[in-house]
């Protein structure tokens, strides 16, 4: 069994002898690390659907097969996030070719993430929705300001792309919002919205939902008066505490919870 790091430990109170924080699973296969990976995926789009994360047919949550990572899964184009099960992922390849599914792909889908994927290995699932309140921090073409002990956690660690040139319609587009995402967990697409990116699909998942709610946060705050930014030292110091990759993927078990008691049929 892996260690348990430090920020971890850190965050633990009292707890029963013997207690083990739970941490992301490792796997025998790539087929069980598939299942596992198409089930977290399902269970983030209903969560995004539950949250009002969805805008139409705008919006896709992505993660890279575990045996081709030329690969990834994706949502079928049109489908309602609240309804996509595991058996209605899509899997699609780096040229662009339909792998397995029955339904197309947002074309925007593919032309993100295929270049997200590609520049980042490191990156197992991308998450990207039209959010309302990223959309309308979007429109400011400003990075997120440490307000709040949530938005440190993207403190230095997330980019802004402040070239909108309409929907994403070619794959030269994706480099440069890949470029601009760079080694961060996030990007502000100017208005378009937010991108994330994890190591797990809960990370990406996580990431993005934290980044819309300190959006939301920073919004409020600049409608009511002039906000005070947390110093920078402290900034980062609250950085190294949640906004590690293990923080991400911890952070959503709550919600991975309680999705999967209330709508089991993801899994189907």
């Amino acid at each position: 069994m892996p260690s348990i790091p430090e920020e971890a430990l850190v965050a633990l109170g009292p707890a029963p002898a013997g207690f083990r924080l739970p941490l992301p699973p490792v796997f025998e296969s790539p087929e069980k690390e598939r299942l596992h990976r198409k089930a977290e995926l399902a269970a983030a789009f209903r969560l995004f659907g539950k949250l009002g994360f969805a805008e139409g047919t705008a919006g896709h949550l992505t993660a890279r097969d575990p045996e081709h990572p030329d690969r990834f899964w994706v949502n079928p184009f049109g489908m309602s996030f609240r309804r996509i099960k595991v058996s209605d992922l899509v899997l699609v390849d780096r040229s662009g070719a339909l792998v397995e599914g029955t339904r197309p792909v947002n074309r925007a889908a593919f032309c993100i993430h295929s270049e997200v994927h590609d520049a980042r290995p490191d990156a197992v699932a991308a998450a990207h929705a039209h959010s309302v309140h990223g959309k309308a921090f979007s429109s400011l073409r400003r990075h997120l300001a440490p307000l709040t002990q949530d938005a440190c956690a993207y403190f230095e660690d997330h980019g802004l792309y402040d070239d909108f040139r309409g929907v994403v319609n070619d794959a030269e587009e994706g480099r440069r919002i890949a470029a601009a995402l760079g080694p961060h967990k996030a990007v502000i697409l100017a208005n378009h919205g937010l991108l994330t990116v994890g190591r797990t699909v809960a990370e990406a998942a996580w990431w993005f939902i934290s980044l819309e709610r300190s959006c939301q946060a920073q919004l409020l705050a600049m409608a009511a008066g002039d906000p005070h930014e947390i110093d920078r030292e402290t900034a980062l110091a609250v950085r190294a505490q949640t906004g590690t990759p293990l923080s991400g993927w911890f952070q959503l078990r709550p919600m991975w919870e309680e999705v999967i008691a209330e709508q089991p049929d993801l899994f189907d």
